[in-house]
């Protein structure tokens, strides 16, 4: 997961380069590190280099991973006529390369040809059962061709092979939800956070499926994990301090008349109450009345 500074790095560069201010080569070493997809910057910086021939040549062995660059970066931009271009120029220099295959098989792929795309991934995995490119591209290409259903059998058995992959739990889990399936979803976010127990984001989104799902056990467990987003983030989660409200809100509905034992603490929620209602008075107080009713008729 790239981090804000490395995203604010980016950034910087970008409108360095973009201004004329230099740094081309910068800017696309550190998008190559950090596996960004900024396709056009990438496809027309890139491309200033490897045209010109003191530039490209200055490059040293880095240039053939330029081309591989500029070659996925024009994919991405439908500029198939230069991804040829830069396919065939590895073609030349790596023949035989299982990588440039890869780049031949992305290039049917970018094309729509998704029958010879699929045949051409299925060879690679063939010889390289752990190429998770060639795995992500075949979920990417199911995504593509609407095949919700393919998609996630792909991302299945690719975490079968590779548990650690949070990206790819974490997609799992938005097309779960996108389909309604919220305990596969659930199922996901759990894994995240078993990993990752300090990602605020996780946290939130287990917490709102598990609201979801609904059911006095769900509710409370989502509570607990809207607190540890609020925790997380220093109480800066506007979403958490909603959702501690309209848990408390519907655990109240479902409790009723029932034992005080059985009942919450009403601190959490006066809290959360305040907590809201002082951000909308800093940020937005031209609301503050209708999160008031809103409170209001949460009976908070």
């Amino acid at each position: 997961m790239v981090t804000r500074t490395e995203e604010e790095e980016v950034n910087r560069l970008e409108n360095q380069v973009e201004n004329g201010g230099g740094g081309v080569w910068e800017y696309l070493c550190l998008v190559h590190k950090l596996k960004l997809r900024r396709s056009d910057m990438v496809l027309k910086h890139g491309l200033s280099i490897l045209n010109d021939s003191k530039k490209r040549s200055a490059l040293g062995p880095e240039e053939w991973t330029l081309y591989e660059q500029v070659a996925v970066a024009a994919m991405d931009c439908q500029s198939i006529d230069v991804a040829k271009d830069c396919i065939k120029v590895l073609q030349r220099k790596f023949p035989g390369s299982k990588r440039v295959g890869r780049l031949e098989a992305m290039l049917l792929e970018a094309r729509g040809l998704w029958s010879e795309a699929e045949n051409a991934f299925s060879s690679l995995l063939e010889e390289n059962p752990f190429d998770q490119v060639v795995h992500k591209r075949r979920v990417a290409m199911a995504k593509a061709q609407g095949n919700t259903a393919a998609a996630i059998d792909w991302l299945n058995k690719y975490l079968d092979l590779f548990m650690a992959d949070h990206e790819a739990w974490r997609e799992l889990a938005e097309i779960y939800v996108s389909l309604q399936m919220y305990k596969q979803a659930a199922f996901c976010y759990e894994e995240l956070i078993l990993s990752q127990p300090t990602v605020p984001l996780y946290h939130l989104a287990y917490a709102d499926v598990l609201y979801t799902l609904g059911g006095l056990e769900n509710l409370q467990t989502a509570k607990k994990y809207y607190a540890s987003t609020i925790d997380l983030t220093g109480g800066k989660s506007t979403r958490a301090l909603f959702g501690i409200c309209l848990c408390t809100s519907a655990i109240g509905q479902l409790t009723k008349g029932r034992n005080k034992e059985d009942k919450e603490s009403p601190e959490l929620q006066s809290l959360s109450a305040m907590a809201l209602e002082k951000d909308y008075k800093q940020r937005a107080p031209s609301r503050l009345s209708v999160l008031s009713s809103t409170l209001r008729s949460l009976k908070i």
